[in-house]
C-alpha cells in the first residue's frame, strides 16, 4: 500500500514539474512567436523622422480616437512611437523640454529596458541614443576628452525595438500642446561620426 502511495506522489510531482516547465516555456515564447507585437506593428514608423501617433488627446469638439494597438492607460496622455533598426546605425531620439511633462521609454521585444523623463534634460534638451554594444564601444573609443558628448547612450538588448514618447496634458487647455510636443520629438538614425560628436548635422530618418 505504501509503495502505491509513493508511486502516486512521485507521478503527481513529475506531472506538476512538467506542467510548470511547459507553462514557463509558453510564456517566454510569446514575444518570439507573436507576429503582431509592438515592435512589428510600429515598423512602419521607421521611415518617419518623428513619432508615429498612437493616441492623440481630444481637443475641443474632436473626440479622442479609439484605443490603438498600444494600451493607453490615461486619456490625458498623448502617445507616439519611434521604431528603430540598429542595423542601419544608432537611433537618436531628441526632445526639447517645455511646460508639459515628457517621458521616453525604450522597448525591445521582451519589454522596456530604459526610461527617462524631461527631468534629466540638459539645458532644455534631452538626447537619447540607442546603440548595439559594438556601436557603443566604437563611440566611446572615439570620444573627445576635451569635448565629451552630452548624449544619454543606451545599449539595446536587440537590434530592433521602439521608443515610446508620452506627454501629459494636465489641463484641457494643454491638450493641443501635448499632441504637438509628441510630434516635435525627432527620431533619426545617426552615422558613427554623428554619434561620436554628440551632434546631428546629417542624421537621416530612422530606417532609411
Amino acid at each position: 500500500m505504501r509503495l502505491v502511495n509513493l508511486r502516486f506522489v512521485y507521478a503527481t510531482l513529475i506531472g506538476l514539474v512538467l506542467a510548470g516547465i511547459v507553462h514557463i516555456a509558453a510564456v517566454l515564447a510569446i514575444p518570439v512567436l507573436s507576429e503582431k507585437d509592438a515592435v512589428s506593428r510600429a515598423g512602419t514608423s521607421e521611415n518617419l523622422d518623428h513619432p508615429q501617433p498612437i493616441y492623440t488627446v481630444a481637443t475641443g469638439d474632436d473626440p479622442s480616437p479609439p484605443e490603438a494597438w498600444l494600451p493607453i492607460p490615461d486619456p490625458a496622455v498623448a502617445v507616439g512611437v519611434c521604431a528603430y533598426d540598429l542595423a542601419d546605425g544608432p537611433m537618436r531620439v531628441s526632445a526639447r523640454t517645455g511646460p508639459l511633462s515628457l517621458s521616453l521609454a525604450a522597448h525591445a521585444r521582451r519589454g522596456a529596458f530604459y526610461a527617462v523623463t524631461d527631468q534629466a534634460a540638459v539645458r532644455g534638451a534631452l538626447d537619447l541614443v540607442i546603440l548595439t554594444r559594438a556601436q557603443y564601444d566604437e563611440a566611446l573609443a572615439e570620444d573627445d576628452e576635451n569635448d565629451p558628448s552630452r548624449d544619454v547612450r543606451i545599449v539595446a538588448p536587440d537590434t530592433r525595438g521602439v521608443v515610446v514618447v508620452r506627454v501629459i496634458a494636465g489641463l484641457p487647455s494643454q491638450r493641443p500642446g501635448a499632441n504637438a510636443a509628441v510630434q516635435a520629438v525627432s527620431c533619426t538614425t545617426d552615422s558613427a561620426a554623428d554619434d561620436t560628436n554628440g551632434k546631428d548635422p546629417t542624421a537621416k530618418p530612422a530606417g532609411r
